[in-house]
């Protein structure tokens, strides 16, 4: 494996340094009432320098969870066994590890990160794109043919639907313990479904 030059990294650092910039803003002041000039001043970059980086306000907070967009098609290509195997095991140790993209973590910085993405009604818009893009990568792993992507759409669709249940249990104050263990079961039972469904890939 190549280690990234060193352009690269300062490239990588400063993507890294105004999305985090960015987002401690949206969390202290909302995500409507910081603008982009806001943004380029607190990070000392001019607004075009800013737009180079993040092409629209949206951006900004997406890159923080940008390399779970092809999450899925990557555990496919990388797994042991059969596809929904592979899942299904990278899915049950997210939740056993609290991986905040299983819904299953009450730390207060992924909550908030997660309360100002579902709370703010543009980035739920653009969350949608980031599933489709999800879903696309998922499919083209799996075959890439009308199969595949029916398969991917509702592999994707399951995944979103546990962490959000399980998001909604614990920001309901259910203890992450508890949550975890019906998090495992539920994420269980939905796997054993999609087997059921998508012989295929199973």
């Amino acid at each position: 494996m190549t280690t990234p030059g060193l352009r690269a990294r300062k490239k990588q650092r400063m993507y890294e340094t105004v999305s985090e910039i960015a987002i401690r803003l949206f969390l202290e002041k909302g995500y409507d009432a910081v603008s982009v000039a806001e943004i380029a001043a607190a990070a000392d970059i001019s607004k075009p320098t800013l737009f180079r980086y993040f092409p629209a306000k949206e951006d900004l907070v997406f890159h923080r969870i940008a390399d779970h967009e092809d999450e899925a098609a990557r555990v496919v290509r990388e797994g042991q066994g059969t596809p929904l195997e592979s899942l299904r095991r990278n899915f049950l140790d997210g939740i056993e590890q609290g991986d905040p993209i299983t819904g299953v973590s009450d730390h207060p910085a992924v909550r908030a990160f997660y309360d100002l993405l579902y709370g703010t009604p543009t980035l739920v818009a653009r969350l949608h794109i980031h599933l489709e893009r999800s879903e696309e990568a998922l499919a083209v792993a799996l075959g890439g043919d009308l199969d595949a992507r029916l398969a991917a759409g509702q592999i994707v669709a399951v995944r979103r639907i546990l962490a959000q249940e399980n998001w909604r249990r614990i920001g309901a104050g259910e203890p992450v313990t508890e949550v975890r263990a019906v998090a495992l079961r539920d994420a269980k039972r939905a796997f054993d479904l999609l087997e059921a469904a998508l012989p295929r890939y199973s």
